[in-house]
């Protein structure tokens, strides 16, 4: 079956993004067409990002017309030959080359999207897929850690998360504890326990102690991984921490930009890439989400219509997990 259950609207409301001055209208638009490969997605929740309004204008140099990549909603018209069919409820995260997902209706392809996992509400699962994929392929393809089913093969390997109250540092906290590692994580005083709560094994609160000091306690406190979600002086102290041979892993920026020129361990390399849509890793995140091994982390949800306020509370730097917004 692959035509839909319900009848689809012929415009939607969306929250439209003017690239030049980076404002935001709530606007009603055509609903979209989807190619032969899509599905056409009723859109219930989405979640944002500092900063997102740039990205898809650094790596496409096309700027998004509408925000929120991460997208939770229930397929309306599935494309030929896909396991998914109307009615599904699906998640997933979306290419940064197309229009975002904070609009009534949007499309997805199959590979960007998993089964949404069935314990949690709808502003949970829109939290999930683009913050855990960024953690997953930083831990996991880049990191070089064992996934959490061959959490024996990271046996004494230990990794450090910045900003470990965030999205994505919320995430790696979790995962990489799941995987066997022992973890560090660094958040503001009114964060520590909460950080503790995710799995850290010894939280570094940096209002009080900078990762330079932090390490000078001793050899035992140098890291095998290091993902950085902050960048800048965060991520250039977080270069010494690193024991030798380690990576240093950012999602906010190349880290050779900050490497300090005295204190870095030999043989310390780089990675830095731009999260990218899968499905499958996806549907392991989902699974371990319903097996309660790891949960979504929510700060705040606001209407569509309350998008301001949304991306006023994300701005301010200090959400805890992901700021969502409810489209409908």
């Amino acid at each position: 079956m692959s035509e839909p259950s319900t009848t689809i609207p012929l415009q939607t409301p969306s929250l439209l993004h003017e690239p030049n001055s980076h404002t935001l209208t709530l606007s009603s638009c055509p609903t979209p067409i989807r190619a032969p490969t899509q599905h056409l997605l009723s859109v219930h929740t989405t979640a944002l990002c500092a900063g997102e309004l740039l990205w898809a204008e650094i790596a496409t140099h096309n700027p998004s017309s509408i925000p929120g990549f991460d997208v939770a909603g229930t397929i309306l018209t599935s494309a030929s030959g896909s396991s998914f069919k109307p009615g599904d409820e699906v998640y997933g995260l979306t290419s940064f080359s197309r229009p975002g997902n904070a609009r009534g209706v949007t499309v997805a392809e199959s590979k960007e999207l998993a089964r949404a996992p069935k314990n949690r509400s709808w502003e949970e699962r829109a939290s999930v897929p683009l913050s855990a994929l960024t953690a997953w392929q930083a831990l996991f393809l880049h990191g070089g850690l064992a996934i959490p089913g061959e959490k024996e093969k990271n046996s004494g390997k230990r990794v450090l998360v910045t900003a470990a109250a965030g999205g994505v540092g919320a995430w790696a906290v979790q995962l990489a504890k799941l995987a066997g590692a022992e973890v560090v994580g660094t958040c503001g005083t009114g964060n520590v326990e909460f950080v503790k709560r995710l799995g850290a094994d010894d939280v570094v609160d940096y209002r009080r102690t900078g990762l330079r000091e932090w390490v000078k306690g001793g050899k035992e406190r140098k890291v095998d991984v290091v993902v950085d979600c902050v960048g800048g002086k965060t991520l250039e102290e977080a270069w010494v921490c690193g024991a030798e041979g380690g990576i240093i892993i950012s999602v906010v920026m190349p880290a050779e930009k900050v490497r300090p020129r005295e204190g870095v361990a030999e043989g310390v390399r780089t990675a830095w890439f731009i999260v990218e849509p899968n499905g499958e890793q996806l549907g392991q995140i989902t699974r371990l989400i319903e097996e309660g091994s790891v949960k979504p982390v929510v700060d705040s949800v606001w209407g569509i219509d309350e998008f301001e306020k949304a991306f006023e509370k994300l701005n301010g730097g200090h959400a805890r997990g992901k700021v969502v917004l409810k489209v409908q």
